[in-house]
């Protein structure tokens, strides 16, 4: 049996202080969200005001603070009555009052009405089931209609198996039904819109499209036999065995495959897209070429200006004079603790604007001759070591600051964590970056012949021969990289 033992033990560890946790978050923070998080610690601490205030800057002190310190500006009795106004009790009880009790509805007639519009458009399965009065159906085929409507994914597919459908409508609603009555209503389904709602898979869905145009004409008759018994070919571009399948010439199967193309592969995806908030990207950083010389700003984008509260550093020095007051020991600290917070805040604001300089200054150096004129090709090969050495800082720092930033140039506006990659040696010993390779392995792949599509070995052969050194299976890396398909489903008629 083991005894209990009582020891001491001294360690030494290395944790960080709340402003270093703080100055961190507010690194990763992009410029388009750094205006809602100053509104966030401007509702959460009254010690922070907004505005450029021209005052004597509040000092972090010890708590004998207002020993040293004496009132000025004010007498007694006026620091008495902001002190009415201003009542530490409003801050520390958590009885907060609703804001419907303080509403009032004296407003006059006349006076304008300023309510802002929200416009809610219904998703696609909204837009199905308001389909449904179209369709003859009763109670119990209504309720497994909705069923199979809310088993459609976002691109507009039925992939669950009907099986497991007739099992949770027997478990969670009590309705038995059969798979062919489940067929029949999926297939009233389908004929709502959009086009293609609730196929089974891509076959299915563009075969669903074909069949709303007009089969009489030999353009979707063919196309239709096309996707029925030649998907895979089609797929595959396999257009030889297609030409031969169909008894067309070449000639024939290209407008077949064009009306295919204009398909919509994923009409749910089509649907949705009215749900869709248009992304507005807001650069962090604005580089600008002066004359061949570049200019680098930091975007304030409508940041405030912030300052601590003069009243409520006045309120401080006022309880400060009398601490043998229980009452006013509570307040002292907690006026304290908000105006050493708003301090902090204001500091790592200032720390963070300087640092993200600091860092994008040394990557716009670094990368001077791809920031005059935007080639891809003059990028260098550049790591977060490269710039952390440069900076005097740590890699996880730099790495806060190229994550989800974006810098606008004359030329575009880019992710910054997009100028770093790797880099690889030429056959002449040039160090060159990955970016350059893939923009010469891209611009090869676009100038090809379509009908022939180049392979990787013959675009490792382009490369070779203009010095790079690159194995075939790292041009098919790149090549997925920058998302093209191989030579064989990029070949057209």
């Amino acid at each position: 049996m083991s005894s209990l033992r009582q020891g001491l033990q001294q360690k030494l560890l290395q944790k960080l202080s709340p402003q270093q946790i703080q100055l961190m978050k507010l690194l990763q923070i992009p410029v388009a969200n750094l205006e809602q998080r100053i509104k966030e610690e401007l509702i959460e601490n009254p010690a922070l005001e907004e505005g450029n205030q021209k005052e004597e800057e509040y000092e972090l002190k010890d708590e004998d603070h207002g020993d040293e310190e004496t009132i000025s500006n004010e007498d007694e009795d006026q620091l008495g009555e902001r002190e009415d106004d201003i009542s530490i009790e409003d801050y520390m009880t958590d009885d907060d009052v609703p804001d419907y009790k303080t509403a009032s509805g004296n407003g006059s007639a006349d006076e304008d009405k300023k309510e802002m519009p929200m416009v809610l458009k219904a998703n696609f399965q909204e837009q199905l089931l308001a389909q449904l009065y179209q369709l003859d159906f009763d109670d119990k085929q209504y309720h497994i209609a909705a069923q199979l409507i809310g088993s459609i994914d976002d691109d507009g597919y039925l992939r669950r198996d009907l099986n497991s459908i007739i099992d949770d409508l027997l478990f969670s609603q009590n309705i038995s039904t059969t798979l062919k009555e489940l067929s029949t209503i999926l297939s009233a389904i389908q004929s709502l819109d959009p086009p293609g709602i609730g196929a089974q898979n891509l076959q299915e869905c563009l075969l669903l499209q074909l069949q709303r145009k007009d089969s009489s004409k030999p353009l979707v008759a063919h196309a239709i036999k096309m996707i029925t018994h030649y998907m895979d070919e089609f797929s595959k571009k396999h257009y030889d065995k297609i030409i031969k399948g169909l008894s067309i010439t070449e000639e024939e199967l290209k407008p077949i495959i064009e009306l295919i193309l204009k398909l919509n592969p994923k009409p749910g995806s089509t649907a949705n897209e009215g749900q869709r908030s248009a992304e507005h990207v807001i650069p962090d950083f604005l580089i600008y070429n002066n004359d061949g010389k570049l200019e680098l700003t930091l975007n304030g984008r409508n940041a405030p200006e912030l300052h601590v509260s003069r009243e409520y550093k006045e309120m401080l020095d006022h309880y400060s004079k009398d601490k043998k007051n229980k009452a006013n020991t509570q307040a002292i600290t907690f006026v304290k603790q908000k105006l050493d917070a708003a301090k902090w805040f204001i500091d790592a604001l200032k720390q963070r604007n300087h640092t993200l300089l600091e860092t994008m200054r040394a990557i716009m150096q670094y990368q001077y001759d791809y920031f005059l004129d935007g080639d891809p090709r003059k990028l260098k090969k550049m790591v977060l070591r490269d710039i952390a050495e440069k900076i005097n800082m740590d890699i996880s720092t730099v790495s806060r600051v190229s994550n989800s930033k974006y810098v606008q140039t004359q030329f575009g506006t880019f992710l910054l964590k997009n100028l770093f990659s790797e880099g690889m040696e030429t056959t002449s010993g040039e160090e060159v970056s990955s970016k350059e390779v893939k923009q010469i392995l891209s611009d090869a792949i676009g100038e090809e012949d379509k009908r022939k599509p180049l392979t990787d070995d013959q675009l490792a052969k382009i490369l070779h021969d203009k010095g790079y050194n690159i194995a075939r299976r790292t041009v098919a890396k790149y090549r997925e990289m920058l998302d093209i398909p191989v030579a064989r489903l990029r070949k057209t008629l």
